[in-house]
């Protein structure tokens, strides 16, 4: 079975960012990311890095759905 990817590195793949940018947003050391990224994750931490991502997800949808407004208001 494969490894699945781990949450920090998508989280990172998906904002555009490094874990050091990462952890600049999340208020913590560029070191606590790093180990994150090894696995060692805090329940919390990977509960927030969840909303992240879904956070993002909810905007893009919000800007279609902005965008298909704009066009039918027309």
């Amino acid at each position: 079975m494969a490894e699945e990817e781990n949450i920090v590195k998508i989280t990172c793949k998906e904002l555009g960012i490094t874990q050091k940018e990462l952890a600049e947003r999340l208020e913590v050391s560029q070191a606590s990311v790093s180990d994150w990224a090894k696995g060692n994750i805090p329940k919390m931490t990977e509960l927030a890095l969840q909303l992240l991502l879904e956070n993002k997800e909810l905007k893009e949808k919000f800007d279609i759905l902005k965008k298909a407004h704009k066009i039918l208001a027309e």
